[in-house]
């Protein structure tokens, strides 16, 4: 056995299971805990996936938004245990694996075609709702 094999096979215990499928151009809600002195909540972040990197254990997602006309971005690693869950609300229709260039539109040049309306030419293509 490989030494990145051991490696993955050591990590394979805290990889979450429950993470549903979502894409870069998808908008997601995040569900993060916030851990404030003694007392834990959960704070939703909803935006755009701009951009997912790493494999495994390493993966990490930013999620971009727009708040009083001034964009934030946040990064999360997947399988952090800070992130209570991922809900897909709206599928996006991306070409592109990283979404950077959405950071200097502005107005409704910012939005992304829907994945259901542009591909329904595509067979096999699902759409979790």
């Amino acid at each position: 056995m490989s030494t990145q094999q051991l490696i993955e096979s050591l990590n394979d215990g805290a990889l979450k299971t429950d993470i549903p499928r979502f894409d870069v151009g998808d908008t997601i809600n995040v569900h993060a805990r916030i851990v404030e002195g003694d007392k834990e909540r959960i704070q939703v972040f909803q935006g755009v996936l701009i951009s997912r990197k790493g494999r495994g254990i390493d993966e990490m997602i930013t999620v971009r938004r727009i708040v009083d006309d001034i964009g934030v971005e946040r990064t999360w690693p997947i399988n952090s245990p800070l992130i209570a869950k991922f809900e897909v609300v709206r599928r996006g229709d991306a070409r592109r694996a990283k979404l950077y260039y959405l950071r200097d539109r502005v107005g409704k040049s910012r939005r992304l075609r829907d994945r259901r309306r542009g591909m329904k030419h595509v067979e096999g293509q699902k759409t979790i709702q």
